[in-house]
């Protein structure tokens, strides 16, 4: 047992990853043909992990979706494809390319376009294609207020769209499943985790994650508060400027609007006690697809994303 976990910490994981897998297992029972959502970020690495637990020493029973927007970090999909490997898992990938390419969504442009909303089209072409009737995501109720109103199963229509009116009452753990043809449920087993409650997880069983969750030397600059990367798809505009900064990141997504954290948290003890000492969720701190609005997540939740 690590240093900064005691018996009790551990059996609060321990609690919470019984319920997870409670979770999953009884999704599976209700529903055809579930599918797992993996972004290669810190909460779908644990829900993998915790699939893998539920099934053992079978194989996980479902395959892995990641809706790939083609502007992600080059550490995160390397990480994808090793970590899916190990456990011979069955990738699918979602392009959004793919979908600007065919028409079925169109690029925004500009200095602050980000492929961010057309993953959502992407998302649902993908659902359609493979038939699934359920798929599991790593979303937790403490990072966002529209998630915070998310049942663990949330029932989607036969468009994908999601009704915060239509939540289906969860009395004693005990999950609805029944749909009709055509319509979906989008499962959160991690809806009662924290953010804390992850990286002690993490700790404890010793998983591996993708290198920008810990600190190290990249090349960033400001935009509206947020520190983002530079690459090939995001520059610095006339009035910003470019420095070499010790960040991490605490959240995994498009690097166009995903931004890092000052930091010099090299180990997972010291994020931790970053963690412990922060006053403000991950995906308000470093999200700005999250700050076009007050209802920025709740709206696009409503059109079907996860």
């Amino acid at each position: 047992m690590t240093a900064s976990l005691d018996t009790r910490r551990v059996d609060e994981l321990r609690i919470l990853e019984a319920e997870s897998v409670h979770i999953i297992r009884e999704v599976v029972a209700e529903l055809e043909r579930p599918v797992l959502l993996f972004s290669a970020g810190k909460d779908s690495i644990v829900l993998l992990r915790l699939a893998e637990k539920a099934f053992r020493p079978a194989s996980v029973p479902f395959p892995v979706l990641h809706v790939d927007t083609g502007h992600n970090f080059p550490e995160v999909i390397e990480f994808r494809d090793r970590r899916l490997a190990q456990g011979d898992h069955k990738l699918i990938v979602g392009s959004v390319q793919e979908a600007i390419d065919s028409g079925r969504v169109q690029e925004v442009g500009g200095p602050s376009g980000s492929r961010n909303r057309q993953q959502t089209r992407t998302l649902l072409d993908a659902l359609e294609a493979g038939g699934f009737d359920a798929a599991f995501g790593g979303a937790r109720r403490d990072e966002e207020r529209a998630r915070a109103k998310e049942r663990v199963l949330s029932f989607r229509d036969e468009f994908g769209q999601w009704d915060p009116r239509a939540q289906r009452p969860e009395p004693w753990s005990i999950y609805n499943g029944r749909i009709r043809r055509g319509e979906q449920v989008r499962v959160f087993p991690l809806s009662n985790w924290t953010e804390l409650d992850i990286w002690r997880y993490i700790e404890l069983e010793q998983l591996e994650l993708p290198p920008i969750y810990f600190a190290h030397e990249r090349e960033v600059f400001e935009r509206d508060g947020i520190l983002l990367a530079t690459s090939e798809h995001v520059q610095p505009g006339p009035n910003e400027t470019a420095n070499v900064e010790w960040v991490r990141y605490r959240t995994v997504g498009d690097l166009t609007i995903t931004g890092a954290v000052r930091s010099r948290a090299t180990e997972i003890a010291d994020v931790i006690d970053e963690i412990s000492a922060a006053t403000v969720s991950e995906r308000g701190e470093t999200r700005a697809d999250d700050r076009t609005s007050a209802a920025a997540m709740e709206d696009r939740k409503r059109e079907g994303y996860f």
